[in-house]
């Protein structure tokens, strides 16, 4: 059996899309930030299981053609045509929308798919075809995906414990007048430090203190300044080049709050190469670019 195509009929009159037993193929995309299971639906596009570092599995349905109306859509598991008999189990409503990734599952949908493929069944979303009132549906083949999925469960082993946009922008809190890390910044920390060491194109990381407005302005950019220091001399112990660190003290000068607990903390961004350098005036309370 080969790829379905647009226009064959399948039930009820459906138009739909899915490779067959000989070209129904799983390629696992692997390194230390993503592991990615990817199927081709041959017509329609891709089907993709997706677990970034620092994030859990998610699963999307892509395709340069708009072949779905926007709306709800139905998800069951079903047999393939050789397995006759097995009747389809269906698991809710989906939520198709515009764009080339109209189909996405949450961690919880998504691992009911992976447990269909491994039963040997076939995850189809159905919805309304955007040019008439005929249903699309799109099935993703259980064939070849047990043995990627090992492969790909070794790799979520190895990921890195978060991403660049969850390090991006960190944030240590101080109390007043402190400038001591609590275990939880340093957690904080050595996941940046474990980024940072493992992505090449990062190559600046800005380390910018702050205070509250109580006491003088004077004591306040002092303090400002031992707290980013606490921070950056912390990054270097845990194997960061000092080259790439920018500090900067900024007293009481951008406050992000009116509670004094808020402004106590030193902020610290990650520039990755290529990327345009900010601009770094803050604005009172309505930002803190500064940082």
């Amino acid at each position: 059996m080969g790829a379905l195509a647009l226009g064959l009929a399948g039930p009820s009159g459906a138009s739909s899309y899915g490779a067959g037993i000989e070209n129904s193929q799983w390629y696992l995309a692997e390194s230390v930030f993503e592991c990615s299971l990817v199927h081709e639906v041959p017509g329609y596009g891709k089907a993709v299981f997706r677990h970034r570092a620092g994030e859990r599995l998610t699963f999307f349905l892509e395709s340069e053609s708009p072949l779905m109306r926007p709306g709800r859509g139905d998800l069951v598991v079903e047999a393939p045509a050789w397995r006759p008999g097995v009747a389809p189990r269906p698991l809710g409503k989906v939520t198709v929308s515009d764009g080339n990734r109209p189909v996405l599952l949450e961690t919880r949908q998504a691992m009911v798919l992976v447990q269909g493929l491994l039963e040997g069944l076939r995850p189809t979303v159905t919805r309304e075809s955007w040019f008439d009132s005929r249903p699309v549906r799109v099935q993703v083949s259980n064939v070849n995906f047990a043995g990627q999925f090992q492969s790909y469960r070794a790799c979520t082993a190895n990921l890195l414990p978060v991403n660049y946009d969850q390090v991006r922008r960190s944030r240590i809190p101080f109390a007043s007048g402190s400038t001591s890390l609590s275990e939880a910044d340093r957690q904080l920390l050595n996941n940046l430090v474990t980024y940072v060491l493992a992505d090449s194109t990062v190559e600046r990381i800005f380390v910018d203190g702050h205070s509250d407005r109580l006491g003088s302005r004077i004591d306040n950019r002092a303090l400002s300044e031992e707290r980013a220091n606490v921070v950056a001399d912390y990054l270097k112990a845990q194997g960061v080049s000092e080259d790439m660190i920018t500090v900067r003290a900024h007293g009481d000068q951008y406050p992000v709050s009116r509670r004094p607990s808020d402004n106590r903390r030193t902020n610290i961004r990650l520039q990755r190469e290529g990327e345009r350098p900010e601009f770094q005036q803050a604005n009172g309370y309505g930002g803190d670019s500064a940082g």
